[in-house]
This record gives C-alpha cells, structure tokens and sequence, in this order.
C-alpha cells in the first residue's frame, strides 16, 4: 500500500469513526457490502495489506477502492479489524475470529 493509500485510510478512519458509532456502513455502502467485504478478506487469509491483497477482494465484491478503503477504515472503527503495523488490516471477529 502506497503512502497516498495510507494516509487515505487514515482519513476514513476518523471520518468513519462518527458513523461506527451507530454501525451504519459508509455512504455508498450497505450492510451486506460489510458481510462481503468481510468475506472477501477471509478468503484472501484474513488480512488486507497490499495491492495483491485489495484486488481479490474488490473482484470478489464488485467494490471500488474507495469504497475498500472506507470499508477497511469501518471495521477498524467498530472493532472488527485491527491495524497491522505495516498499515494494513486484519480481521479479528466475524470470519476471521481466532
């Protein structure tokens, strides 16, 4: 991930921090994008880190990258995902719950 992508995530987190706080997914999204999303991101190893990462997991849920990116930021918010060290995301709950 890019340091444009990076501080592009950063943006949606706090943005998207208003929102998680009554759950409701970004604008643009649904509910059952989240599930996908989260699905997607399962099926890829439970992480969301590179372009290698995000490609499968916007084929898998006909997502755009910024919606990707403001999905990732909303299950970091709602304490679905964690951020890794290296900036990316990892799947806690849901699918991926350890």
């Amino acid at each position: 991930m890019t340091l444009k992508a990076h501080k592009r995530l950063g943006a949606a987190v706090v943005a998207t921090s208003i929102e998680a706080g009554c759950a409701t997914p970004p604008e643009g999204t649904t509910q059952e994008d989240v599930e996908r999303f989260e699905a997607a991101i399962a099926s890829i190893g439970c992480e969301l880190v590179t372009e290698a990462d995000y490609l499968p997991v916007e084929l898998q849920t006909g997502l755009s990258r910024d919606q990707s990116t403001k999905l990732a930021a909303f299950v970091i918010a709602t304490e679905r995902a964690v951020r890794l060290e290296n900036g990316g995301v990892k799947l806690v709950k849901g699918p991926c719950a350890a």
